[in-house]
C-alpha cells in the first residue's frame, strides 16, 4: 500500500488522450480523494472537475493546488516540465509525479539527451548538433541514402524529419534554421538513419527504483502504408510481440543507466521515462527519450495495468515504488486515432461528435478524448487535430484489432480521418519487417 491510507486529491495536468487515459485509471482507485483535471476536455468531465488553469504557470498550478488541498499533481503534458512547473509545486511542499526542469530536458533538448546517453552507455545513433545550417549539411551528406533531422527543443512531435536523400536532408535542416520551429529549431541535431522495428517502453521511478511498464508501438506518419508526414501519433498496440525477451531486458536496463545517471548528475529523475527504441539487428538503440507517458501509448498500456495507479504515482512521488505495484493481464489493447481532416497540417474544429456511447457500449471497448469539448448545450465538438483515441482490449491481437475499428466505425464527425492498418506489421518477424 502506499505511505498513507488517506484518499489523496489529484490535479491532472494536461487535456490529451493520455490525461483521459491517466483520469479513469486514477478514477478506478479506492484510494481516490477528488479529481481535477486541467484543462481536461469533452470526456474527462465525466470524470473529474474540469478547471481553466495555465498549467505551464508552476505558481499558478501551486496556488491551486494549495487553495483546493490537492495532495498530488500528476502532469500529463511535456511542456510543464521542461518550463518547470513540477519545482515550483515541490518547493511548495506539493508532491508531483513529474521530472524537474533539469531532468525533463531529456526531451526538452536532444542535444543533452544524447550527452546524457553517451554519458550512461546507452546504444543510440551517429550523431552531430549544430548550430549552423552549412555544418549540419555537410554533416548530412555523410549519410548514405539519407538521414534524420531533428529541431533540438519541443516541437510537439512534428520536430523530425527522415530524409532519404542529402538533399532532402538540407531542405529540412534550412527550415529549421529559417525558423519552422521557432526557437526549438536554433540547434540542430543530425543522425543516422536506423533500420528496424520501432518499439516503446515506458517506465515509472521514484529517482531510484525503476519499473517497466509492457511494450507498445505507435504509428507516427499521417497515412496508410506509414508515410506521409509524422504526428502525434495515428494509433497504437500493445504489447510489441517482435520485440523479443533479450531486446526488453535490454530496453529496461537502459532506462535503468540513465535514470541512475539522472541521479549521479544530481538531477533525480521522479515520473515516467519513455525510452523510444528502434530494435536493430545489433539490438535495440535509443531513438529519444520523452519525460512523461506517452500519447497514444499510455491509451493501450494503462488499460492493461492491473493496480491502484494513485497509490503507484503517489509512491515515486514519495520514494517508495515497489515493483510489487503493478500487474499484468494477459489481454492485447489496440488504438485507433481519430483526427480531425488535414491534421497534421491545418484542420477546422466544432464539428459535433456522435456515437461514442455506441462504441462505448462494445464490451473490451474505451473511448478517450484528445481533442474534444463540451458546448453550453452539452453537445460534444471537436476541438484538436488528434479527436479520439479508440481503445480496444481482447484475448488476441487480431479480436482486439477487429474490435477497435468496429468501435471506431460507430463514431462519426465531419472530415472524421484515420488509419485502416495499425498494427498490420503486428505479427511479423524482424526480417519481413518491411515487407
Amino acid at each position: 500500500m502506499c505511505a498513507s491510507a488517506a484518499k489523496k486529491n489529484v490535479l491532472v495536468l494536461g487535456s490529451g488522450g493520455r490525461e483521459h487515459a491517466i483520469l479513469v485509471k486514477l478514477a478506478a482507485s479506492p484510494t481516490l480523494g477528488e479529481l481535477w483535471a486541467a484543462p481536461g476536455n469533452g470526456g474527462t468531465a465525466n470524470l473529474a472537475r474540469n478547471v481553466d488553469l495555465a498549467i505551464e504557470d508552476g505558481a499558478a498550478v501551486a496556488a491551486f493546488a494549495k487553495e483546493h488541498a490537492i495532495d498530488l499533481v500528476v502532469v500529463g503534458p511535456e511542456a510543464p516540465l521542461v518550463a518547470g512547473v513540477a519545482d515550483v509545486c515541490r518547493a511548495a511542499g506539493i508532491k508531483v509525479f513529474g521530472p524537474s526542469a533539469q531532468a525533463a530536458r531529456l526531451e526538452g533538448s536532444k542535444t543533452f539527451a544524447k550527452e546524457v546517453m553517451e554519458a550512461a552507455d546507452v546504444p543510440t545513433a551517429r550523431w552531430e548538433s549544430f548550430t549552423s545550417a552549412e555544418e549540419a549539411c555537410a554533416f548530412a551528406r555523410e549519410f548514405e541514402g539519407g538521414c534524420v533531422v531533428k529541431a533540438d527543443g519541443l516541437c510537439g512531435g512534428k520536430g523530425v524529419v527522415v530524409a532519404s536523400s542529402a538533399e532532402e536532408a538540407e531542405e529540412a535542416i534550412r527550415a529549421c534554421f529559417d525558423g519552422a520551429f521557432g526557437e526549438a529549431g536554433a540547434v540542430v541535431v543530425v543522425e543516422e538513419r536506423l533500420s528496424g522495428p520501432e518499439c516503446s517502453l515506458l517506465s515509472l521511478t521514484d529517482g531510484s527504483t525503476v519499473v517497466a511498464l509492457a511494450t507498445s508501438q505507435d504509428h507516427k506518419r499521417a497515412l496508410e502504408g506509414d508515410v506521409g508526414p509524422n504526428t502525434g501519433g495515428m494509433g497504437v498496440y500493445s504489447p510489441v510481440p517482435v520485440a523479443s525477451e533479450a531486446d526488453v531486458t535490454e530496453m529496461v536496463a537502459v532506462n535503468e543507466r540513465v535514470v541512475a545517471e539522472m541521479a549521479r548528475a544530481g538531477s533525480p529523475y521522479v515520473g515516467c521515462l519513455y525510452g523510444g527504441f528502434m530494435l536493430t539487428e545489433e539490438g535495440p538503440k535509443v531513438l529519444e527519450f520523452n519525460c512523461r507517458f506517452g500519447d497514444p501509448e499510455t491509451q493501450v498500456v494503462l488499460p492493461r495495468m492491473d493496480c491502484d495507479l494513485v497509490e503507484v504515482l503517489w509512491a515515486c512521488a514519495t520514494g517508495t515504488l515497489d515493483p510489487s505495484m503493478i500487474r499484468w493481464d494477459s489481454d492485447w489493447a489496440v488504438s485507433v486515432v481519430l483526427t480531425s481532416a488535414g491534421y497534421p497540417g491545418s484542420y477546422e474544429t466544432g464539428k459535433l461528435i456522435t456515437g461514442v456511447e455506441e462504441a462505448e457500449a462494445l464490451p473490451g471497448v474505451t473511448v478517450f478524448h484528445a481533442g474534444t469539448k463540451l458546448d453550453a448545450a452539452g453537445a460534444l465538438l471537436t476541438a484538436g487535430g488528434r479527436v479520439i483515441d479508440v481503445t480496444a482490449q481482447a484475448p488476441s491481437f487480431e479480436e482486439a484489432r477487429e474490435l477497435a475499428y468496429q468501435a471506431a466505425d460507430l463514431i462519426d464527425f465531419e472530415g472524421k480521418t484515420l488509419r485502416r492498418d495499425i498494427g498490420h506489421r503486428a505479427m511479423r518477424s524482424k526480417e519481413a519487417w518491411d515487407e
